[in-house]
């Protein structure tokens, strides 16, 4: 453990459905993410994390549990945190941390009422003091009348506005998210990840340093639909930008087959819309940076940066997620702390390995019967063991990984194994020819399910 007298500050900045390799410090050399790479440049970034469960609800509340989401019953999106399960921001709060949280939560899918302030009672039971909780992006685009925090501000700032977005989102839904990539139609000062920003910032300023803090700052992109203010968009018109994977139906299960076909055009422009989203969320992230750096608290907070899931954009011939291909189940994940050297590690992790690990740095000893493990090991030597395989659910399909293979185990009994040292992209399904690789991870795979569940 790093020891210090006093606790560290912890601001921790998730986006939605961000992709592992979409970042310039990830090698993108068609991306603009100077202020997320600023994070990496003082951060153990950790190469081969992966989410719990590559949808939004599922992922998020494995985080807050640091229970992996099959032994809480959530294996899709329309799920919810029960409330007999204590969170890492209780934990945190019942310390002496005030515990603030600006953005999109997802613990309650199943609620979609946030309050018009974002302070609805629940946020108080989940462990926050200072909770501000936004709507998600369909959410937000459903809302009329408003439905949480930032459409009751839009609301207020541009009647006129609110009913054009709200239009505009009825245009979208069950569109697809490659098949309607029109910029927002709201101004970039107006958009709910700027709306984010602001109240994070103001949130940052408030806390009077009496008491540590945890900031959880949840932006609601590059989340789909793929809407750029128009500042942003104008920049990447014309850009060029990586082709996705080619979709191969040979020996890829029919469940994964997807059902729309798309030009290489609309790939690209797919990609491009993405590509200026993250752009405008990087903008946001800069200003809380800048507050730090100018307070001169930079060296006294612990910076964490995650996703809760990736994004197929047209890997496959996919979009969003649900699926256990590496870009939709890999995520950046990146932490910056006194004395932690930088540098990447390609230590096997996965996204709730960071509830302990937010605890630590607190000097709060590691809940009882996690599935999470605290990467204070590796934060303190990148070369020290930590897992040798990670496991990812989902209703579909669950995925035990490594970094050389991944076994796929379809709820269709159409099963895939793929040799990611040699077969990155996953472009061959190579099951029936290694029959003890499958084996063995099967085995993998049933201890990583199990994990002493039965004793619990």
């Amino acid at each position: 453990m790093l020891l210090r007298m006093k606790p560290l500050n912890q601001l921790f900045i998730m986006c939605d459905q961000l992709r592992h390799d979409w970042l310039g410090c990830r090698g993108a050399e068609h991306v603009r993410t100077p202020n997320i790479d600023r994070i990496a440049a003082r951060s153990r970034v950790f190469t081969q994390a992966v989410c719990n469960s590559p949808v939004c609800a599922a992922s998020r509340v494995g985080l807050a549990t640091g229970m992996r989401p099959h032994r809480l019953g959530g294996l899709d999106n329309w799920v919810y945190l029960p409330l007999s399960r204590r969170t890492y921001y209780q934990e945190l709060r019942d310390h002496g941390f005030h515990v603030g949280c600006v953005g999109k939560l997802d613990l309650s899918k199943p609620d979609p009422n946030n309050g018009s302030e974002g302070r609805r009672p629940l946020t108080y039971a989940w462990g926050f003091t200072h909770p501000h909780e936004c709507e998600g992006k369909m959410h937000a685009g459903r809302g009329y009348p408003p439905n949480g925090p930032y459409t009751t501000w839009l609301h207020k700032q541009n009647p006129e506005g609110h009913q054009a977005f709200h239009e505009d989102y009825a245009k979208r839904v069950g569109a697809g998210a490659a098949s309607y990539l029109e910029d927002s139609v709201l101004p970039t000062e107006q958009c709910e990840d700027d709306y984010i920003g602001e109240k994070a910032l103001e949130m940052m300023k408030g806390f009077t340093g009496e008491y540590p803090w945890h900031l959880f700052v949840s932006f609601v992109g590059p989340h789909d639909p793929f809407d750029p203010s128009r500042e942003f968009a104008d920049k990447w018109r014309d850009a060029e930008m990586p082709p996705p994977i080619p979709a191969e139906p040979e020996g890829r299960p029919a469940r994964y087959r997807y059902r729309k076909e798309y030009t290489l055009e609309t790939h690209l422009e797919a990609r491009r819309q993405y590509t200026a989203y993250l752009e405008q969320i990087d903008v946001q992230i800069g200003r809380l940076l800048d507050h730090l750096e100018e307070t001169g608290e930079l060296e006294n907070t612990v910076i964490a940066f995650a996703a809760d899931h990736g994004e197929m954009l047209g890997d496959h011939g996919r979009y969003t997620k649900g699926c256990q291909y590496e870009s939709s189940v890999r995520v950046p994940l990146m932490v910056s702390a006194p004395g932690v050297e930088p540098g990447e590690s390609d230590a096997v992790v996965e996204l709730n390995d960071l509830n302990p690990t937010f605890c630590e740095f607190a000097g709060i000893d590691p809940q009882r019967n996690l599935d999470a493990k605290s990467l204070m090991p590796v934060l303190q030597d990148p070369s020290a063991s930590f897992r040798e395989a990670s496991l990812s659910t989902h209703r579909k399909a669950h995925a035990v990984r490594t970094p050389e293979w991944k076994l796929i185990f379809g709820d269709d009994n159409q099963h895939e194994l793929y040799h990611l040292a040699t077969d990155p992209e996953e472009r061959k399904n190579v099951l029936k020819e290694f029959p003890e690789v499958v084996e063995r991870m099967k085995n993998q795979f049933v201890q990583l399910w199990m994990d002493g569940g039965a004793l619990r």
